[in-house]
């Protein structure tokens, strides 16, 4: 199982079905994109600030090794501890990014894949259009004050009440 986020603008109002539009998930885990195309991954999905960052990396890295004269399987090493680097932080940084552009996550859900964690993030974000309404109806407020029947108030430590004898 894997946890995903739901991103969402900070605008939107819980259980708006119109908010969902625009919504992102995101896997918290390791990205193969990331790992095998980079730099390009990141543009991919809008990500420019990130993607530019590991393309100065990635020739940061480039010019430091050929400077430094560096054997040909100790570069090999070096970019494929890079590369693994950036599948692991893909994810985290594409989730900085959208919380920076206000994309706050407004969900964690734990699904198998992609498709069942949008429809868990999408039911739960609508459910609560439907725990909202239900809500606002509010009691009147003499109805507030009275309490239920069979109710009494707990005094002390203990959650129950005594049983009536």
């Amino acid at each position: 199982m894997t946890t995903y986020t739901l991103h969402l603008a900070r605008d939107a109002r819980p259980g708006d079905p119109t908010a969902l539009d625009e919504a992102e998930i995101v896997k918290d885990g390791f990205s193969w994109g990331a790992f095998f195309f980079t730099f390009l991954w990141f543009f991919f999905h809008r990500l420019w600030l990130a993607g530019l960052l590991v393309l100065v990396a990635l020739v940061a890295l480039q010019v430091v090794l050929t400077a430094l004269n560096v054997n040909l399987g100790v570069r090999f090493v070096a970019e494929l501890l890079f590369q693994i680097l950036i599948g692991l932080e893909a994810e985290s940084l594409r989730r900085w990014t959208y919380d920076r552009h206000g994309r706050t996550a407004v969900d964690v859900v734990t699904a198998s894949d992609r498709d069942e964690a949008e429809a868990k993030t999408f039911a739960r974000w609508l459910q609560q259009a439907a725990s909202r309404s239900a809500t606002s109806s509010s009691p009147s407020p003499s109805s507030a004050l009275r309490p239920h029947p069979g109710t009494e108030p707990v005094i002390g430590l203990f959650p129950d009440a005594e049983r009536p004898r």
